[in-house]
């Protein structure tokens, strides 16, 4: 019974930093996830990720709705690309069967370098917000990244908050604070298209999931408030230490 609750207690601790940094800038899973397989090594993969899935998407919610009240949200821009990102991530999910993810790892570490060199060598990137595009185009491009974003997190997963605020800043022309506000209701989109495979199909763990939800909401009070004080200029050099942590990562795993 000792052992049940301190793996608990572990799980909750790796919960709550992961909810503190996913509400910021995303990568909550790079916290979650090796926590959960490192504690949990006999539970099938599609259960972890599932209880990883019920975890976050509670944290992500409580942020996406303390950003709303807070910040301005650019709702012509979110919706669409959620919507998309909601059905794409199903069918990301899906893809999985048959496209081998290990061809991604090369392309997406060049991905991560490339966005991390970007945001360095341009001082003003996401320092001020400026939305561009209106009607149809901004409607075109918020599908094209929604989708995009969400197959990918469905297929793959790692980084994908981190590369929706990327995309937000890029394209539509949004500070740091507005992107990764407008992120988090992506990444909801993609998190229940996800939960929508692996709760019909038991693929989660209740009590992990429950405690680990808990206190992946109160490191997202914590994260978003703290956001919201410091501004963009607070948001970008998290930015860069998450992106950073993930190259790492990546690099470790590809080579």
């Amino acid at each position: 019974m000792s052992n049940d609750i301190s793996l608990l207690a572990l799980l909750s601790c790796s919960a709550l930093f992961a909810g503190f940094i996913d509400s910021i800038v995303g990568g909550g899973g790079l916290i979650q996830i090796p926590a959960l397989f490192t504690m949990l090594p006999a539970e099938l993969p599609a259960t972890l990720f599932g209880t990883n899935k019920i975890s976050s998407v509670f944290g992500t919610s409580n942020a996406a709705w303390h950003y709303s009240r807070r910040v301005k949200m650019p709702w012509r821009t979110t919706l669409p690309a959620a919507l998309a990102a909601f059905a794409f991530s199903y069918l990301g999910a899906m893809a999985v069967a048959w496209l081998p993810r290990e061809l991604l790892r090369p392309v997406i570490l060049l991905l991560l370098v490339g966005s991390a060199a970007y945001i360095s060598w341009r001082k003003d990137f996401g320092a001020i917000h400026r939305p561009q595009h209106a009607g149809r185009r901004e409607l075109a491009y918020a599908l094209t990244v929604g989708g995009a974003i969400g197959f990918y997190d469905g297929f793959f997963g790692p980084g994908a908050g981190s590369f929706l605020i990327f995309l937000f800043i890029r394209f539509f022309g949004f500070d740091f604070l507005h992107a990764s506000a407008a992120s988090k209701i992506v990444n909801v989109a993609t998190n229940l298209a996800a939960l929508s495979f692996f709760v019909p199909n038991g693929y989660y763990l209740p009590l992990a999931a429950i405690c680990m939800a808990i206190f992946n909401v109160l490191g997202s009070v914590l994260g978003t408030q703290l956001a919201l004080r410091r501004g963009s200029g607070f948001v970008r050099l998290i930015f860069l230490v998450v992106v950073s942590a993930l190259i790492l990562k990546f690099a470790w795993d590809t080579f």
